[in-house]
């Protein structure tokens, strides 16, 4: 019987031994996928998140600066508009 209980707990140590083994692997196996991954996304020239969102930004400000950069210009060109024609109205008059 002690034999057997040897064999048996000799067995189990084996099979501790292997799990810790594989875990092992496996997370090295992780680690090194990861840092290709990281490498190759590197590679690519991909923006972060963060510089995305203030690239969306700038270009949002840009946008409302061009939307009231054209009303005023709207603006201006009818104001131009009306004081020629009033001045061609006094100009024909006189």
């Amino acid at each position: 019987m002690q034999t057997r209980n040897r064999i048996f707990e000799d067995f189990a140590q084996l099979m501790t031994n292997a799990m810790g083994v594989a875990q092992g692997a496996r997370q090295e196996a992780e680690n090194a996928m990861k840092s290709l991954l990281e490498r190759w996304l590197a590679d690519r020239d991909l923006v972060t998140r963060e510089e995305f969102d203030a690239v969306r930004a700038m270009a949002q400000k840009a946008r409302e600066e061009n939307e009231s950069l054209r009303a005023a210009l709207e603006a201006l060109t009818e104001r131009v508009e009306a004081l020629e024609a009033a001045a061609k109205t006094r100009g024909g008059k006189g």
